[in-house]
């Protein structure tokens, strides 16, 4: 792998994916490395890395409607990055409009990516020609987006000005915006049955906890600060601006998990109950820690969640090199696997 890495960082940071053997997976996890050289693919039948490809920059991972592409969010090349899943095959380089943010892929196949340089904007990329078919002004740098299920809406968050936006699919134009008072980090959306979206949950700068936005009216409806449970985690100023980055609504659409760097745990709300400022998790689950002599807890870092279809949840370890693996039923620890330096965004492909 030494002498890959060295080949490819000679090749404008070429990406290679070697085809994955015959094994019966149903779901793959995809773990970008904010400061390595590899995404990981993990197996959740096993919980173990099974393939590694190369890239240096790659921020977002999300994938094709059909699962036969895997787009990558390419930060050292401005580009979104386009791969065949089966034969590793490079297909495409797509030229954005400035450095790109976390992506999304609506229902239909377009993709989104949020801009992060300049004065911020949601390039919208065509899935047949491969190249932005438009580009929509923001206020403020955009951090992530997401789409919804039934493929109308996309939202998108900007930490600079702290705007919500959300947009309609449709016509490709922004909808409405919401104005926090904290910059906008991680969301996950809380679907209707029909897939259109119903509340959001905010995960905000510089606050240990999330807010809830109501898709219907436009408004906050309810901000939660998490649970204190005086861990002792030594948090640097770095991370005291995004103290709770990982977030994800349960694939059953009950329950809400939302990770916290200095309580180094991940909690568990019901969100089928009544939604309140003071409302309170069902349940905690602690995570791994990080032990140096002479020096205050470290903490894993937690970061982004992502779930697989045999139901355990995946937190990236930022501080630790390492995806946890919980089962959500039990609330166990399944596994910490090893991956790359500084794991972020995380991802799950279904295998169809």
């Amino acid at each position: 792998m030494t002498n890959i890495r060295r080949i490819l960082m000679c090749s404008c940071f070429a990406l290679a994916l070697a085809p994955l053997g015959a094994a019966a997976e149903t779901a793959l996890i995809y773990v970008t490395n904010s400061a390595g050289d590899v995404v990981d693919v993990i197996n959740p039948l096993t919980n173990k890395v099974v393939q590694e490809f190369p890239i240096i920059g790659a921020h977002g991972v999300n994938f094709s409607p059909d699962g036969s592409r895997v787009y990558v969010s390419n930060e050292a090349t401005s580009t979104l990055d386009v791969f065949d899943q089966k034969t590793g095959n490079l297909i495409k380089k797509v030229t954005l409009s400035n450095h790109p943010n976390n992506i999304a892929v609506t229902k239909d196949g377009r993709i989104v990516v949020a801009i992060a340089r300049g004065e911020g904007a949601l390039d919208i990329i065509d899935p047949v020609k491969l190249e932005v078919k438009k580009t929509i002004p923001t206020k403020g740098r955009l951090h992530n987006c997401y789409t919804s299920n039934d493929g109308n809406t996309a939202i998108c968050g900007s930490v600079q000005t702290g705007y919500f936006t959300a947009f309609d699919m449709k016509t490709e134009t922004i909808a409405w915006e919401h104005k926090f008072d904290h910059g906008v980090r991680p969301m996950t959306i809380e679907h209707n049955p029909d897939g259109s979206p119903k509340r959001v949950f905010v995960q905000l700068a510089a606050f240990d906890g999330f807010g809830v936005i109501d898709m219907k009216t436009h408004e906050e409806v309810a901000r939660v600060r998490l649970p204190n449970l005086h861990t002792g985690v030594d948090m640097d100023p770095g991370r005291e601006d995004a103290p709770s980055h990982g977030i994800g609504v349960s694939p059953d659409g009950k329950t809400l998990w939302v990770t916290s760097i200095p309580q180094n745990a991940v909690f568990v709300y019901d969100i089928t109950a009544k939604l309140s400022d003071d409302m309170q998790p069902i349940d905690t689950v602690k995570l791994p820690d990080l032990q140096l002599p002479g020096r205050q807890l470290g903490g894993a870092v937690a970061n982004w969640v992502t779930f697989s279809p045999d139901g355990q949840i995946y937190i990236a370890n930022s501080g630790l090199r390492s995806v946890t693996a919980i089962d959500m039923k039990t609330k166990k620890i399944n596994a910490v696997v090893p991956v790359g330096e500084v794991p972020k965004r995380i991802n799950t492909l279904v295998m169809r």
